[in-house]
């Protein structure tokens, strides 16, 4: 299943997808949001499934006015640095023993199709794509065994980043959460879709046309499964959470020379059997 938010006339919906269309859930008297779904528990997300032969409230994706990200207030996002092998190497760092973790917040990312936003302060902006794994069982200490069955689904996410600000300090974070500097969605995909720990799926970046970076999930150094039960072990996770699991090689710092994204270009992020996240770039005013 295959759902995203979307704003209109009448407000935020709730959107179901049947090809290249969008069930409005919420005018169909369903929930109001994923959000809300997640936190009903077991069940709520297969229930969906009785709209999907709906009639009526249809949207077009081009009839959309604005996206939102799939998942709208999550209790914690918490983001995974160096989680690839090749770019570890590429920014000549070891490769970790531990996740490394930081955390991102909902202020620092848009929707797909809105801007992001290159602040005035810097015009080192980097981009990032990445999967995004939503917590759909809250636990804490969840063993890797059970670790899938509290995992709802997947997303996409372009962790864009403002490197100068990021290295001043060896915590990252303050460099992660410029204002609108990222991107989510558009579709959450319900795990069932897609294979055990979206494992096997190729993620690529492209900038203006040029493929950036091109990698796949079953890459990563600490999969879904390690995520779920390494980050359990020190809080309690939430339904609505979301990891954003770590970029693979072909960031723009480390390219020689270095490419960023200016006002004017265009960033797509694509994950195979989840969608593409399309952003364009502004500067702040």
């Amino acid at each position: 299943m295959q759902l995203a938010h979307f704003r209109h006339s009448d407000g935020v919906s709730l959107g179901l997808r049947v090809g290249d269309e969008l069930i409005d859930v919420t005018a169909a008297g369903g929930p109001a949001t994923l959000d809300a779904v997640l936190a009903e528990g077991d069940g709520a997300i297969e229930a969906l499934r009785a709209y999907e032969n709906s009639t009526d409230s249809r949207v077009m994706f081009d009839e959309v006015e604005e996206w939102l990200p799939p998942i709208l207030n999550p209790s914690k996002a918490l983001a995974i640095g160096l989680n690839y092998h090749d770019h570890a190497s590429e920014s000549e760092q070891e490769v970790p023993d531990y996740p490394v973790v930081f955390t991102r917040y909902p202020s620092s990312w848009v929707g797909h199709q809105q801007p992001l936003i290159q602040p005035k302060v810097s015009k080192i902006f980097d981009f990032e794509g990445e999967l995004v794994v939503v917590i759909g069982k809250g636990g804490r200490a969840i063993s890797t065994e059970n670790a899938l069955d509290h995992v709802a689904g997947y997303s996409v996410f372009n962790e864009g980043s403002i490197r100068d600000y990021q290295f001043r300090t060896h915590q990252w974070g303050i460099g992660k959460n410029f204002d609108k500097c990222g991107s989510f969605g558009p579709f959450f995909v319900s795990a069932d879709e897609l294979p055990p720990g979206a494992s096997g799926l190729q993620l690529k970046t492209v900038l203006n046309g040029k493929l950036m970076q091109d990698a796949n999930t079953r890459d990563m150094v600490f999969d879904v499964v390690t995520l779920v039960a390494t980050l359990s072990e020190v809080m309690a996770l939430s339904a609505g959470d979301i990891i954003i699991s770590g970029t693979p090689s072909g960031v723009g710092v480390a390219r020689k020379p270095p490419v960023f994204m200016q006002p004017g270009d265009v960033c797509e992020v694509s994950i195979e059997g989840i969608g593409i996240l399309s952003n364009a770039v502004e500067s702040e005013v």
